[in-house]
């Protein structure tokens, strides 16, 4: 008798231990399975200075990232291409932003060559005028003549008696340097009189109230507040850029010092998905990648 008890009390202890080894292994495998699919909430700050051509949709998709990514937060600032390359080698900020390339800014090599390039989107200048200077086109040499004072009044150039006031970007300027190198062929002198504004929104507000104004800026910037000017009998739209048959145009650039960490990674990233570069980058005028017909190498040189 005793020891059908003992043989029945080790049996229901081998029962129950089995029953308790099957649900542990179930619970492990749940948990197993949920930390392999599940990805790791992104956290962190994100601080981005630079280009104010390239502002408006880092601001754009920095908003729509944050929205999808609740521990992140990013910060854009303008200042122009200059600062945010300085800025971004220097470490103080995690994306620096840039009409044009690291080399072309910073000329300490070692320094150029630590920055990783990502290029996001293609951006076209065009010079601007105040609508009431009555010019809808001027010829490359025109411009040089206009920015290196030269021409000096729009009647000059077929337009009404004003005198012309020039509202140029400082030296730090992506969009001047892009404007310069491919719309001018040349650097210019900063001219006695001459405004320099360091901000696209700026500039665009002082060329829509000045008489007799011209800048320049980027397409995502021109409205009918402003008159967009043809370059040699060019339209400044996006098909031309396309084609090729526009020259002022160049990529737009996001810095990191190094490979990014992973949420800047999982930021820059997100830029390149069909949501963005199907939608706000079109959105807002700036030109996708895959629908270029040329390239341009950092020489500025051109090719199918």
């Amino acid at each position: 008798m005793k020891l059908k008890k003992t043989f029945l009390t080790v049996l229901t202890l081998a029962f129950t231990l089995s029953l308790t080894a099957c649900g542990t292994k179930d619970t492990a495998t749940t948990d197993s399975n949920t930390s392999g699919t599940d990805k790791p909430a992104l956290s962190g700050s994100i601080l981005a200075s630079g280009s104010t051509a390239l502002q408006p949709l880092v601001d754009q998709v920095g908003k729509k990232f944050m929205d999808k990514n609740s521990g992140v937060s990013i910060q854009v600032q303008g200042g122009g291409s200059g600062t945010g390359l300085t800025q971004v080698s220097g470490g103080q900020v995690q994306i620096g932003n840039s009409d044009v390339f690291a080399s072309e800014k910073i000329k300490d090599e070692a320094a150029a060559k630590a920055l990783v390039d990502h290029q996001v989107a293609v951006v076209a200048i065009a010079a601007v005028t105040n609508p009431e200077v009555g010019v809808k086109s001027l010829t490359k040499q025109q411009l040089v003549d206009i920015f290196t004072g030269k021409i000096t009044n729009w009647k000059e150039v077929q337009g009404k008696d004003v005198k012309i006031a020039i509202i140029n970007r400082p030296s730090s300027s992506g969009t001047r340097a892009t404007f310069e190198k491919f719309a001018l062929g040349t650097k210019t002198e900063d001219l006695k009189g001459s405004i320099q504004e360091d901000s696209s929104g700026t500039v665009k507000k002082l060329v829509t109230e000045t008489p007799g104004a011209i800048g320049y800026l980027a397409l995502s910037y021109i409205d009918d507040k402003v008159t967009a000017l043809q370059y040699d009998g060019v339209d400044a739209n996006v098909d031309n850029v396309i084609s090729g048959k526009y020259p002022v145009w160049a990529y737009e650039h996001m810095y990191t010092k190094g490979e990014p960490d992973a949420s800047t990674k999982a930021f820059l990233d997100y830029f390149m998905t069909d949501e963005v570069q199907n939608g706000d980058i079109t959105e807002l005028g700036y030109i996708p990648f895959s629908k270029m017909q040329v390239k341009r190498d950092v020489e500025g040189n051109v090719t199918k």
